[in-house]
């Protein structure tokens, strides 16, 4: 992972105007801004967003990158590689790491340092965000969380996802694993028997005929894949369209 700037350093530019993003949740958090030079292909909201693309989070071009000529580039830990981020810093480009947040409140506080120092902001939607998120509801199921197939990859410790259902009262059969992402084979997966099986539409695109037939006897439900890892904006709508989809499952 690379060294993380958002727990202590400052944003590296005052007022930055001309921002590339490497980060699809902060995409969207800065896009309404009007600050925003560049991003992603992954970068899918807001869905109006017009800016130069610079290829995936994991791969950029960072030739386009540099020829945007931003005087700010906002990376993740643990989504960027470390030979990009230097090769942009020694070309003269701030980057700002922030953490890969294995909470909403972590999340949440590193969104709201970015916008306090970088633009001295505190939007609405980040309050909102705040107070909805707050809560831990009770323990009332248990859940297992794929979120690739070919091999299986499942949601583990210290992730987002396992703290944004831990919210809503849904423990995840792997938080206690040793890795954050563990790989199991489908037959590991089917012992741990869990109340319910969530399935995202992504990154891998769990369908109702694609996902539920792997797990037989275990009932399911299909999410909004934005809505259990993207940490921004959509934080606002992703709990009641959380709660909606984890009401209705299929045995």
């Amino acid at each position: 992972m690379l060294p993380v700037d958002d727990l202590g350093e400052p944003v590296p530019v005052d007022q930055p105007q001309r921002v590339v993003s490497l980060v699809p949740s902060i995409t969207e958090a800065v896009a309404p801004l009007g600050v925003l030079a560049g991003a992603t292909d992954y970068c899918t909201h807001p869905s109006s967003l017009d800016v130069a693309r610079i290829g995936g989070s994991k791969y950029p071009d960072v030739d386009a990158v540099l020829a945007l000529q931003p005087d700010l580039v906002i990376a993740n830990s643990e989504e960027n590689r470390a030979e990009d981020v230097d090769r942009l810093r020694a070309n003269g480009i701030r980057v700002w790491v922030t953490a890969a947040p294995a909470t909403v409140p972590m999340a949440l506080a590193s969104l709201r340092r970015l916008f306090a120092m970088a633009w001295d902001l505190e939007p609405d939607w980040l309050v909102r965000a705040e107070d909805l998120w707050r809560d831990v509801a009770p323990v009332r199921l248990t859940a297992l969380i794929p979120v690739w197939r070919r091999p299986w990859v499942v949601v583990g410790r210290d992730t987002f996802a396992t703290d944004v259902l831990r919210r809503l009262g849904i423990s995840n059969v792997y938080a206690s694993s040793s890795e954050r992402y563990p790989r199991p084979s489908l037959e590991e997966l089917n012992a741990q028997r869990p109340d319910l099986v969530i399935l995202p539409d992504e990154p891998y695109e769990f369908t109702h005929s694609d996902g539920p037939e792997s797990f037989p006897g275990l009932p399911y439900a299909l999410v909004n894949g934005r809505h259990l890892t993207w940490y921004g904006p959509s934080l606002v709508e992703a709990r009641a369209s959380l709660e909606r989809a984890l009401d209705y499952s299929q045995g």
